[in-house]
């Protein structure tokens, strides 16, 4: 491989007469370090590898970030696809279910027999894209182990009563419309 000074010379950007005294110089400043025993700093060099580290540093994070972006497309990806495959009807839409979604209560139809599922906790409500879709529990608990966010309503079958509850012995109905 031909060095760069022969390149340079071939080029005809330097002269002989400046090649050689660069040579002399560098040998001039070895022959000083292999005598006082200290090396010279080449504050370049130095510079170029920071700023080679630094932009390795940065290539790490945004791919860092990169990773993470699929990682989370992938997971709504995968949700998205549980809750296609899963969802459930909702019925002919005669009975009124609300519930809350963040601060708002929401509504949706749906018939008795779902009714009865979601209040006895079989069918889950989940959010996605904004459109509310029934699937069963244990699809929900998947789901909420990837985005516990997009889980709207899981009523909990409750067959224990706590002994100090003042209205135990007062049945709610489950029919009740508020």
């Amino acid at each position: 491989m031909v060095s760069l000074q022969e390149q340079f010379l071939k080029a005809g950007l330097v002269d002989k007469t400046k090649v050689k005294l660069a040579n002399q110089d560098k040998s001039k400043q070895k022959k000083v370090e292999r005598r006082t025993g200290t090396q010279s700093v080449d504050e370049v060099r130095l510079a170029a590898q920071e700023v080679q580290r630094k932009n390795a540093e940065r290539a790490r994070e945004l791919n860092a970030q990169r990773d993470a972006a699929a990682t989370q497309k992938a997971i709504i990806a995968q949700i998205a696809q549980m809750v296609q495959q899963n969802r459930q009807g909702k019925g002919n839409g005669d009975i009124a279910y609300n519930f809350t979604h963040g601060s708002k209560i929401e509504r949706i139809y749906v018939s008795a027999a779902v009714q009865a599922h979601l209040v006895a906790g079989r069918l889950v409500i989940v959010c996605l894209a904004g459109v509310f879709e029934l699937v069963p529990r244990v699809i929900a608990d998947k789901i909420a182990e990837r985005d516990a966010a997009l889980v709207v309503r899981v009523n909990k079958a409750s067959a224990e009563v706590d002994a100090d509850d003042p209205y135990a012995a007062f049945q709610i109905p489950d029919d009740l419309m508020w």
